[in-house]
């Protein structure tokens, strides 16, 4: 088994530590050490596109662990008892609501790798309460358009629409429903001290953000 030493290391460190350990140890096991919630959620994130096994355990204060798993490890492990138990069922009732969501917004209408940024809870320069009112009828009118973006992301201060008491919360829904990829920024979130009132979509890092760009067919920000 190998251990990756990830505590103190800012994102995206974690997840490229991790992904090129897994790279050079394959069929084995894989721990990864991290000191926040925000960092594990992105690991877990890595295992599901490298189709692994991960199982999460908090180990003290601000200190947890991910262990990454080969198909025979995968197949005994149980899922890990207390918090990462109600973090396991959350996930898979979220996952159930999305797939029925997505189901009533047939046929897909998003634009195949089109990326929205969202840097700021307001939109252009001047007034903010003005640019917040621009930013809400932004979103809105992105849920009206024939063709949705297949990607938006929130960071910086843009992380604030994606959490509980956004006043667009019930328009970045609509699009998640319909099949849009809401992805927000973990480390704006820990620097908002918001990580823990996500409301929509899914955290990213920053190096998932940077694959998203590179392969991106078009990309706007408002």
């Amino acid at each position: 088994m190998k251990i990756v030493d990830a505590r103190g290391m800012a994102c995206p460190k974690p997840v490229i530590e991790a992904r090129k350990a897994l790279q050079d140890i394959k069929g084995q096991e894989l721990t990864v050490l991290i000191d926040n919630l925000i960092a594990v959620q992105n690991l877990e994130r890595l295992g599901s596109y490298m189709n692994l096994e991960t199982i999460s355990k908090k180990e003290g204060e601000k200190e947890y662990a991910v262990r990454f798993l080969c198909s025979d490890e995968a197949a005994e492990a149980e899922i890990t008892e207390g918090e990462t138990k109600e973090d396991e069922k959350e996930k898979i009732q979220a996952a159930e609501q999305e797939a029925a969501a997505v189901q009533s917004c047939i046929p897909d209408i998003r634009a195949a790798g089109q990326v929205i940024l969202i840097s700021s809870d307001h939109m252009g320069e001047g007034d903010e309460v003005l640019g917040r009112l621009l930013m809400k009828g932004f979103l809105y009118a992105l849920t009206e358009l024939p063709r949705l973006p297949e990607t938006v992301i929130f960071y910086n201060s843009g992380a604030k629409l994606s959490v509980e008491g956004s006043d667009s919360l019930e328009d970045i829904r609509h699009l998640e429903a319909c099949g849009v990829d809401i992805m927000t920024c973990g480390t704006c979130l820990n620097h908002y001290e918001i990580g823990d009132k996500l409301a929509v979509g899914r955290v990213t890092n920053m190096y998932e953000i940077t694959e998203k760009l590179m392969w991106a067919s078009s990309v706007i920000k408002p």
